[in-house]
Protein backbone atom coordinates (compact mmCIF):
# COMPACT_ATOMS: atom_id res chain seq x y z
CA UNK A 1 0.00 0.00 0.00
CA UNK A 2 3.13 2.48 0.54
CA UNK A 3 3.81 2.50 -2.39
CA UNK A 4 0.71 2.75 -4.18
CA UNK A 5 0.51 5.64 -1.99
CA UNK A 6 3.33 7.69 -2.68
CA UNK A 7 2.95 6.94 -6.33
CA UNK A 8 -0.67 7.91 -6.22
CA UNK A 9 1.01 11.37 -4.33
CA UNK A 10 3.18 11.71 -7.08
CA UNK A 11 0.84 11.65 -9.44
CA UNK A 12 -1.46 14.32 -8.32
CA UNK A 13 1.46 16.47 -7.67
CA UNK A 14 2.38 15.95 -11.49
CA UNK A 15 -1.55 16.69 -12.65
CA UNK A 16 -1.78 20.00 -10.37
CA UNK A 17 1.41 21.32 -12.41
CA UNK A 18 -0.55 19.78 -16.30
CA UNK A 19 -4.11 21.70 -14.80
CA UNK A 20 -2.61 25.03 -14.01
CA UNK A 21 -0.63 24.88 -17.41
CA UNK A 22 -3.97 23.99 -19.09
CA UNK A 23 -5.34 27.17 -17.60
CA UNK A 24 -2.85 29.36 -17.87
CA UNK A 25 -2.48 28.49 -21.66
CA UNK A 26 -6.42 28.83 -21.67
CA UNK A 27 -6.17 32.29 -20.49
CA UNK A 28 -3.42 33.02 -23.16
CA UNK A 29 -0.11 32.68 -21.52
CA UNK A 30 2.56 31.48 -23.71
CA UNK A 31 5.90 30.32 -24.11
CA UNK A 32 7.53 27.20 -23.67
CA UNK A 33 6.26 24.53 -20.91
CA UNK A 34 9.30 26.06 -18.81
CA UNK A 35 8.99 29.64 -19.09
CA UNK A 36 5.11 28.81 -17.88
CA UNK A 37 6.86 27.09 -14.78
CA UNK A 38 7.71 30.40 -13.87
CA UNK A 39 4.30 31.42 -13.16
CA UNK A 40 4.85 29.31 -9.56
CA UNK A 41 6.96 32.29 -8.24
CA UNK A 42 4.23 34.22 -8.22
CA UNK A 43 3.17 34.01 -4.38
CA UNK A 44 6.31 33.83 -1.39
CA UNK A 45 8.40 31.04 -3.57
CA UNK A 46 10.05 33.78 -5.25
CA UNK A 47 11.52 34.55 -1.39
CA UNK A 48 12.69 31.11 -1.03
CA UNK A 49 14.38 31.02 -4.75
CA UNK A 50 16.48 34.14 -3.78
CA UNK A 51 17.32 32.48 0.40
CA UNK A 52 18.29 29.41 -1.59
CA UNK A 53 20.87 30.95 -4.29
CA UNK A 54 22.26 34.05 -2.04
CA UNK A 55 20.96 33.21 1.49
CA UNK A 56 19.81 36.17 3.88
CA UNK A 57 21.26 39.79 3.24
CA UNK A 58 22.62 42.07 5.94
CA UNK A 59 22.49 44.92 3.46
CA UNK A 60 20.72 45.76 0.61
CA UNK A 61 17.27 46.72 -0.91
CA UNK A 62 14.15 46.64 1.70
CA UNK A 63 12.16 43.54 -0.18
CA UNK A 64 15.00 41.89 0.03
CA UNK A 65 16.57 42.26 4.04
CA UNK A 66 12.56 41.31 4.50
CA UNK A 67 13.17 37.81 3.51
CA UNK A 68 14.62 37.16 6.90
CA UNK A 69 10.91 36.36 7.91
CA UNK A 70 11.16 32.94 5.85
CA UNK A 71 12.85 29.89 7.10
CA UNK A 72 15.92 28.47 5.89
CA UNK A 73 14.90 24.96 6.14
CA UNK A 74 13.01 24.84 3.44
CA UNK A 75 15.81 27.17 1.47
CA UNK A 76 18.66 24.75 2.27
CA UNK A 77 16.77 21.45 1.24
CA UNK A 78 16.67 23.55 -2.09
CA UNK A 79 20.19 23.30 -2.12
CA UNK A 80 20.85 20.40 -1.68
CA UNK A 81 18.37 19.40 -4.54
CA UNK A 82 19.99 21.71 -6.93
CA UNK A 83 23.54 19.34 -6.39
CA UNK A 84 21.21 16.97 -8.73
CA UNK A 85 18.86 19.35 -10.70
CA UNK A 86 20.96 22.39 -11.80
CA UNK A 87 17.32 24.26 -12.33
CA UNK A 88 16.66 26.11 -8.63
CA UNK A 89 13.14 26.55 -9.51
CA UNK A 90 13.07 22.23 -11.04
CA UNK A 91 14.49 21.05 -7.72
CA UNK A 92 12.20 23.35 -5.74
CA UNK A 93 8.95 21.57 -7.38
CA UNK A 94 10.95 18.32 -7.08
CA UNK A 95 11.81 18.56 -3.43
CA UNK A 96 8.19 19.65 -3.16
CA UNK A 97 6.26 16.56 -4.73
CA UNK A 98 8.95 14.31 -3.40
CA UNK A 99 8.35 15.65 -0.08
CA UNK A 100 4.24 15.68 -0.54
CA UNK A 101 4.31 11.60 -1.69
CA UNK A 102 6.36 10.87 1.05
CA UNK A 103 4.11 12.34 3.55
CA UNK A 104 1.37 10.92 1.81
CA UNK A 105 3.31 7.21 2.62
CA UNK A 106 3.52 7.95 6.14
CA UNK A 107 0.21 9.38 7.05
CA UNK A 108 -1.14 6.29 5.90
CA UNK A 109 1.14 4.69 8.00
CA UNK A 110 0.34 7.14 10.97
CA UNK A 111 -3.33 6.92 10.64
CA UNK A 112 -3.39 3.33 10.31
CA UNK A 113 -1.82 3.33 14.04
CA UNK A 114 -5.39 4.32 15.21
CA UNK A 115 -8.08 3.58 12.25
CA UNK A 116 -8.94 1.04 9.99
CA UNK A 117 -7.32 0.42 6.75
CA UNK A 118 -10.98 1.92 5.04
CA UNK A 119 -10.46 5.20 7.22
CA UNK A 120 -7.13 5.80 7.50
CA UNK A 121 -7.01 5.30 3.11
CA UNK A 122 -9.92 7.84 2.93
CA UNK A 123 -8.14 9.97 5.56
CA UNK A 124 -4.98 10.09 3.44
CA UNK A 125 -6.59 10.35 0.37
CA UNK A 126 -8.81 13.27 1.14
CA UNK A 127 -5.61 15.69 2.04
CA UNK A 128 -5.11 15.52 -1.82
CA UNK A 129 -8.60 17.02 -2.24
CA UNK A 130 -9.02 19.81 0.44
CA UNK A 131 -9.14 23.30 -1.19
CA UNK A 132 -5.26 24.74 -1.40
CA UNK A 133 -3.56 20.95 -2.09
CA UNK A 134 -2.01 22.37 -5.00
CA UNK A 135 -0.13 24.99 -2.73
CA UNK A 136 2.05 21.14 -1.90
CA UNK A 137 2.54 20.85 -6.08
CA UNK A 138 4.17 24.54 -5.71
CA UNK A 139 8.41 25.66 -4.49
CA UNK A 140 7.26 26.61 -0.99
CA UNK A 141 7.38 24.97 2.48
CA UNK A 142 4.18 23.28 2.51
CA UNK A 143 5.30 19.96 1.81
CA UNK A 144 8.57 19.55 3.57
CA UNK A 145 6.66 20.97 6.37
CA UNK A 146 3.74 18.31 6.27
CA UNK A 147 6.61 14.96 5.87
CA UNK A 148 8.37 16.38 9.07
CA UNK A 149 5.29 16.62 10.96
CA UNK A 150 3.96 13.71 10.04
CA UNK A 151 7.22 11.99 10.48
CA UNK A 152 7.91 13.10 13.76
CA UNK A 153 4.75 11.93 15.09
CA UNK A 154 5.16 8.57 13.58
CA UNK A 155 8.25 8.21 14.16
CA UNK A 156 7.45 9.37 18.45
CA UNK A 157 4.24 6.80 18.10
CA UNK A 158 6.49 4.04 17.44
CA UNK A 159 8.73 5.19 20.54
CA UNK A 160 11.78 6.12 18.20
CA UNK A 161 12.36 9.59 20.45
CA UNK A 162 15.37 11.03 18.85
CA UNK A 163 14.70 10.54 15.10
CA UNK A 164 10.86 12.13 15.90
CA UNK A 165 12.19 14.60 17.88
CA UNK A 166 15.19 15.47 15.61
CA UNK A 167 12.46 15.92 12.51
CA UNK A 168 10.43 17.89 14.45
CA UNK A 169 13.60 20.50 15.05
CA UNK A 170 13.75 20.62 11.45
CA UNK A 171 10.06 21.42 11.30
CA UNK A 172 10.63 24.48 13.73
CA UNK A 173 13.70 25.15 11.37
CA UNK A 174 11.18 25.02 8.39
CA UNK A 175 8.17 27.18 9.68
CA UNK A 176 7.51 28.83 13.03
CA UNK A 177 4.56 26.93 13.67
CA UNK A 178 7.01 23.77 13.34
CA UNK A 179 7.57 24.61 17.22
CA UNK A 180 3.69 24.20 18.29
CA UNK A 181 4.91 20.40 17.75
CA UNK A 182 6.13 19.90 21.58
CA UNK A 183 2.16 20.56 22.64
CA UNK A 184 1.24 16.94 21.34
CA UNK A 185 4.62 15.43 22.22
CA UNK A 186 4.88 16.44 25.60
CA UNK A 187 1.12 15.24 25.75
CA UNK A 188 1.98 11.84 24.26
CA UNK A 189 4.78 11.96 27.22
CA UNK A 190 2.92 13.02 29.71
CA UNK A 191 -0.16 9.53 29.11
CA UNK A 192 3.00 7.56 29.01
CA UNK A 193 4.56 8.69 32.18
CA UNK A 194 1.66 8.33 34.10
CA UNK A 195 1.36 5.15 33.11
CA UNK A 196 5.20 4.21 33.31
CA UNK A 197 6.34 5.86 35.87
CA UNK A 198 9.31 8.94 35.67
CA UNK A 199 12.04 6.03 34.45
CA UNK A 200 15.12 6.57 32.58
CA UNK A 201 13.76 5.93 29.14
CA UNK A 202 11.01 8.54 30.04
CA UNK A 203 13.83 11.26 31.05
CA UNK A 204 15.60 10.76 28.03
CA UNK A 205 12.06 10.97 25.67
CA UNK A 206 11.98 14.61 27.61
CA UNK A 207 15.53 15.43 26.49
CA UNK A 208 14.23 14.80 23.16
CA UNK A 209 11.76 17.10 23.14
CA UNK A 210 14.17 19.83 23.83
CA UNK A 211 15.58 19.21 20.07
CA UNK A 212 12.23 20.83 18.83
CA UNK A 213 12.86 24.76 20.20
CA UNK A 214 16.40 24.03 19.36
CA UNK A 215 15.09 23.89 15.74
CA UNK A 216 13.63 27.42 16.19
CA UNK A 217 16.40 28.89 18.23
CA UNK A 218 18.81 27.47 15.50
CA UNK A 219 16.65 29.99 12.93
CA UNK A 220 16.73 32.99 15.82
CA UNK A 221 20.19 32.07 15.55
CA UNK A 222 20.65 32.82 11.67
CA UNK A 223 18.74 36.11 12.62
CA UNK A 224 21.58 37.16 15.09
CA UNK A 225 24.21 36.41 12.65
CA UNK A 226 22.62 37.93 9.62
CA UNK A 227 21.56 41.08 11.43
CA UNK A 228 22.96 41.47 15.32
CA UNK A 229 19.04 40.92 16.49
CA UNK A 230 17.85 37.34 16.84
CA UNK A 231 14.23 38.18 16.80
CA UNK A 232 14.63 40.82 13.92
CA UNK A 233 12.23 38.60 11.59
CA UNK A 234 9.54 39.71 14.19
CA UNK A 235 10.44 43.72 13.24
CA UNK A 236 10.13 42.82 9.81
CA UNK A 237 6.74 40.79 9.94
CA UNK A 238 5.50 43.97 12.27
CA UNK A 239 6.98 47.04 10.15
CA UNK A 240 6.46 45.05 6.03
CA UNK A 241 3.37 42.40 7.21
CA UNK A 242 1.67 44.54 10.00
CA UNK A 243 1.73 41.03 10.92
CA UNK A 244 1.51 39.75 14.82
CA UNK A 245 -0.01 37.38 17.20
CA UNK A 246 -3.60 38.34 17.54
CA UNK A 247 -7.26 36.85 18.96
CA UNK A 248 -8.90 34.53 16.13
CA UNK A 249 -12.47 36.36 16.70
CA UNK A 250 -10.29 39.86 16.02
CA UNK A 251 -9.52 38.29 13.08
CA UNK A 252 -12.32 36.96 12.01
CA UNK A 253 -14.39 40.94 12.75
CA UNK A 254 -11.69 41.93 10.19
CA UNK A 255 -11.86 39.43 7.91
CA UNK A 256 -15.95 39.84 7.54
CA UNK A 257 -15.61 43.61 7.33
CA UNK A 258 -13.56 42.79 4.51
CA UNK A 259 -15.41 40.34 2.81
CA UNK A 260 -18.35 42.49 3.03
CA UNK A 261 -16.84 45.38 1.69
CA UNK A 262 -15.34 43.68 -1.34
CA UNK A 263 -18.85 42.23 -2.39
CA UNK A 264 -19.29 45.47 -4.43
CA UNK A 265 -15.80 46.87 -4.69
CA UNK A 266 -13.47 43.90 -5.94
CA UNK A 267 -15.42 40.11 -6.35
CA UNK A 268 -11.85 39.18 -7.43
CA UNK A 269 -10.48 39.89 -3.52
CA UNK A 270 -13.39 38.55 -2.02
CA UNK A 271 -13.19 35.14 -4.01
CA UNK A 272 -9.92 34.30 -3.75
CA UNK A 273 -9.01 36.07 -0.66
CA UNK A 274 -11.20 36.86 2.20
CA UNK A 275 -14.54 34.24 1.68
CA UNK A 276 -11.68 31.31 1.40
CA UNK A 277 -10.05 32.78 4.59
CA UNK A 278 -13.31 32.12 6.13
CA UNK A 279 -14.89 29.25 4.84
CA UNK A 280 -11.34 27.64 6.02
CA UNK A 281 -11.24 29.28 9.29
CA UNK A 282 -14.81 28.65 10.39
CA UNK A 283 -15.22 25.19 8.73
CA UNK A 284 -11.56 23.50 10.37
CA UNK A 285 -13.97 24.80 13.37
CA UNK A 286 -16.75 22.74 12.64
CA UNK A 287 -15.15 20.05 11.87
CA UNK A 288 -12.76 19.58 14.84
CA UNK A 289 -15.50 20.29 17.62
CA UNK A 290 -17.19 16.76 17.06
CA UNK A 291 -14.31 15.07 15.74
CA UNK A 292 -11.86 16.20 19.13
CA UNK A 293 -14.17 12.88 20.83
CA UNK A 294 -12.84 10.42 18.34
CA UNK A 295 -9.03 11.71 17.96
CA UNK A 296 -6.14 11.81 20.46
CA UNK A 297 -6.16 14.28 23.05
CA UNK A 298 -3.01 15.97 22.07
CA UNK A 299 -4.24 15.89 18.68
CA UNK A 300 -7.04 17.74 19.94
CA UNK A 301 -4.35 20.04 21.98
CA UNK A 302 -1.94 21.03 18.85
CA UNK A 303 -5.18 21.59 16.90
CA UNK A 304 -6.09 24.18 19.68
CA UNK A 305 -2.76 26.06 19.67
CA UNK A 306 -1.86 25.57 15.97
CA UNK A 307 -5.13 27.75 15.16
CA UNK A 308 -4.58 29.87 18.30
CA UNK A 309 -0.92 30.88 16.25
CA UNK A 310 -1.56 30.74 12.46
CA UNK A 311 -5.51 31.79 12.54
CA UNK A 312 -4.99 34.31 15.33
CA UNK A 313 -3.00 36.41 13.19
CA UNK A 314 -3.20 40.33 12.93
CA UNK A 315 -3.17 40.13 8.71
CA UNK A 316 -4.06 36.96 7.49
CA UNK A 317 -3.68 36.18 3.58
CA UNK A 318 -3.08 32.32 3.93
CA UNK A 319 -5.87 30.04 6.09
CA UNK A 320 -6.36 27.81 3.24
CA UNK A 321 -2.50 27.44 2.91
CA UNK A 322 -1.49 27.23 6.75
CA UNK A 323 -4.43 24.64 7.52
CA UNK A 324 -4.03 22.27 4.52
CA UNK A 325 -1.00 20.73 5.71
CA UNK A 326 -2.14 20.34 9.76
CA UNK A 327 -2.89 16.80 9.00
CA UNK A 328 -4.90 16.25 11.82
CA UNK A 329 -7.99 18.06 9.77
CA UNK A 330 -7.35 14.71 7.00
CA UNK A 331 -8.05 12.83 10.05
CA UNK A 332 -10.88 14.24 11.64
CA UNK A 333 -13.04 14.03 8.19
CA UNK A 334 -12.25 10.09 8.38
CA UNK A 335 -13.42 10.04 11.84
CA UNK A 336 -16.21 12.44 11.51
CA UNK A 337 -17.87 11.21 8.18
CA UNK A 338 -18.29 7.52 8.31
CA UNK A 339 -21.02 7.00 5.78
CA UNK A 340 -20.64 5.83 1.67
CA UNK A 341 -22.91 8.80 0.76
CA UNK A 342 -21.18 11.03 3.60
CA UNK A 343 -18.01 10.33 1.60
CA UNK A 344 -18.66 10.53 -1.70
CA UNK A 345 -20.61 14.08 -0.83
CA UNK A 346 -17.19 14.97 1.28
CA UNK A 347 -15.19 14.29 -2.03
CA UNK A 348 -17.47 16.13 -4.41
CA UNK A 349 -17.93 19.25 -2.21
CA UNK A 350 -13.88 19.33 -1.70
CA UNK A 351 -13.58 18.70 -5.90
CA UNK A 352 -15.69 21.57 -6.72
CA UNK A 353 -14.15 23.98 -3.70
CA UNK A 354 -10.83 22.67 -4.64
CA UNK A 355 -10.92 23.25 -8.39
CA UNK A 356 -12.60 27.13 -7.81
CA UNK A 357 -9.63 28.04 -5.45
CA UNK A 358 -8.12 26.13 -7.96
CA UNK A 359 -9.04 28.66 -10.46
CA UNK A 360 -8.85 31.71 -8.63
CA UNK A 361 -5.04 31.11 -7.74
CA UNK A 362 -4.34 30.59 -11.23
CA UNK A 363 -6.11 33.77 -12.36
CA UNK A 364 -4.42 35.75 -9.65
CA UNK A 365 -7.14 36.49 -7.32
CA UNK A 366 -5.46 37.40 -3.93
CA UNK A 367 -4.35 33.74 -3.12
CA UNK A 368 -1.60 33.41 -0.79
Amino acid sequence: MGPMIFAGFLLFDLMILFLVDCINQFTGMEGTFAQRLQFWTCTDSQHYLDIARDWYLSVGPMDRLVQLVFLPGYPLAIRLMARLIPNPLTAAMTLSGCSFAAAGWLLYRLLRLDLSHRDALFGTCVLCLLPGAFFFAAPMSESLFLLLCVGCMYLTRREHWFLGCLLGGYAAFTRSPGILLVVPLCMEWVAQTRTLGCTPGQRRKAACLLLIPAGFAAYCFVNYKVSGNPFQFMIYQSAHWHQGLGWFWNTAAYQTEHALSCISESPERLLGLWLPNLIWSFGSLCLMIPACKRLRPSETAWFIAYFAVTIGATWLLSAPRYLVSFYPLSKALAVTVRSGKGRYFTVLLCLILSGLYLCAFVLRWQVW
